[in-house]
């Protein structure tokens, strides 16, 4: 601990403490002053040493994590890695520091968007604010306030609250899945029940095999526990099976991650022969399967969306359900299915995470479910994305250059564009922002940030005159630059980074 009491961090400096932090400790490493190991002190007791509050220091350890210099060990705290890249000089750093800097500020980098009024958002795949019933959950709100009082506002068992588990158990009929209130766990949203199996199987090292491209969320888990991530290409009907057995084969992965229903961010579904395969060939490794059922309510055309945990005959399958994206997504409320003989590993993860979900809130959903609003709200949201879904389809195929390449999905929100290869989505972003535009750029969904041809439009925020308006002015800016990409650019001209 001594060595860190040399730190000496400038608040007149207009570099972030949180910046100079992580500089110093890097340097220790680099100098070899802290060895592979070593254990960082905690977060409290950094701060209070630095005089810097507990969020600074958070910071700092996210970055040295995020280059792989530091990893976590649940309940044991932060230690240095093995370093096995080669030493860096000071300016060297320096401007690592600065890019790794600007990715964990930069909003769109950390997959937040800033919308500013009358601009068309086609980059955020969580619904707008006229769709949540806020009228019927304020109902229920009071109905429980006024029934359980108090009580409404303690801890529940950290598995979830009983009844809801209960309902729940019923709910997921409707899927073919069939699980007791005992297998499932109430969580905080569907990132933190990422997060959870990620700390309960993964350990520094271990690998992990995921889609590609994929929902970064998923990716920051898996890294914030030091594990090694494989990614393997999606095809038009699911992971490309023959590689993922090799990739298996060689790597003994512990844990395998999808969403086989109108997957995030292609809107890809697997085949229902694709699924019964993936089963068998994690079946006979032994790797888990964490199945993120993002969005299979949204099925427009009653089209096959089985899911993987409903075929599951030998208890491999995670499955973890949000109703986020079809509710209200500040609610914070989802659930896992647990196989049996993980339940004790991931109910000690859940604890170290907040130790229960929001009691009140819990209760709420128990009542609005037990009521059959949800069904309701369920109809309804279904009606008002099929509409927003075949006016985006429309409008593809109107005002989509043809030079741009896409498969329509047949469900769900999300539509996935190809550019052609001289061309990148992050330049797009900007031209399309200037007119009050905004999308994903696709390389966000990859692991390491490749693939700028690629970029995602999103119909959960936009209603159908904004798809239609957005679209033909998109379409223009696509048509101009594409066109802007194949004749001579003058020596004057230059692209700008996006801010």
């Amino acid at each position: 601990m001594e060595i860190f009491k040399i730190i000496k961090l400038d608040k007149e400096q207009p570099q972030h403490l949180y910046v100079q932090l992580y500089k110093s400790i890097k340097e220790f490493i680099l100098e070899g002053k802290l060895q592979e190991g070593d254990r960082l002190p905690p977060v409290r007791k950094m701060a209070d040493m630095m005089g810097i509050n507990n969020v600074t220091v958070v910071k700092a350890y996210e970055i040295l994590e995020q280059e792989g210099i530091v990893y976590k060990r649940v309940g044991s705290g932060t230690y240095i890695a093995p370093q096995t890249s080669p030493k860096i000089n000071n300016t060297d750093m320096e401007n690592i520091a600065d890019k790794e800097v600007y990715k964990s500020t930069s909003l769109i980098e950390q997959g937040q968007i800033k919308i500013d009024e009358n601009m068309i958002n086609f980059a955020s795949a969580t619904p707008s604010a006229e769709l949540f019933p806020v009228e019927d959950f304020k109902k229920v709100l009071n109905e429980v306030l006024d029934r359980d009082k108090g009580y409404a506002f303690g801890y529940q068992e950290g598995q979830g609250y009983y009844p809801l588990r209960q309902i729940l158990s019923s709910y997921i009929d409707q899927y073919d899945i069939i699980a007791e209130a005992e297998n499932i766990q109430i969580i905080s949203g569907a990132q933190q029940g990422i997060d959870i199996v990620a700390k309960a199987l993964l350990n520094y090292g271990d690998y992990v095999i995921i889609e590609s491209p994929s929902y970064t969320g998923a990716m920051a888990a898996f890294q914030s526990r030091g594990a090694r991530i494989i990614d393997i290409p999606l095809d038009k009907d699911g992971l490309n099976l023959e590689l993922l057995e090799k990739k298996i084969i060689t790597h003994h992965p512990k844990l395998l991650y999808v969403m086989p229903n109108f997957q995030n961010p292609t809107g890809v579904t697997y085949s229902k022969n694709k699924k019964e395969k993936l089963l068998e060939i994690c079946n006979k490794y032994g790797v888990f399967i964490m199945e993120d059922d993002y969005l299979s309510e949204l099925n427009y055309y009653k089209e096959d969306n089985t899911t993987l945990k409903c075929l599951d005959t030998n208890e491999i399958v995670i499955y973890i359900k949000s109703f986020s994206k079809i509710f209200m997504p500040g609610l914070r409320l989802g659930f896992l299915i647990i196989p049996s003989n993980l339940h004790g590993k991931l109910l000690r993860a859940k604890h170290t995470s907040d130790i229960s979900t929001s009691g009140l809130l819990q209760r709420a959903l128990e009542l609005y479910l037990k009521r059959g609003i949800w069904q309701q709200h369920l109809q309804y949201m279904e009606g008002k994305y099929k509409e927003r879904f075949e006016k985006m389809c429309r409008c593809i195929e109107i005002y989509m250059p043809t030079e741009v390449e896409y498969t329509l999905p047949r469900g769900g929100v999300n539509f996935w564009f190809k550019l052609p290869t001289n061309c990148s989505s992050h330049n797009l972003y900007e031209m399309a922002v200037k007119r009050n535009i905004v999308f994903a750029p696709g390389n966000l969904f990859y692991l390491n940030n490749n693939y700028n041809e690629y970029f995602r439009l999103s119909i959960a925020a936009v209603n159908p005159s904004e798809i239609e308006a957005g679209m033909k002015e998109l379409g223009e800016i696509i048509k101009n630059y594409i066109e802007l990409q194949v004749k001579p650019i003058c020596r004057n001209s230059s692209i700008k980074p996006i801010l």
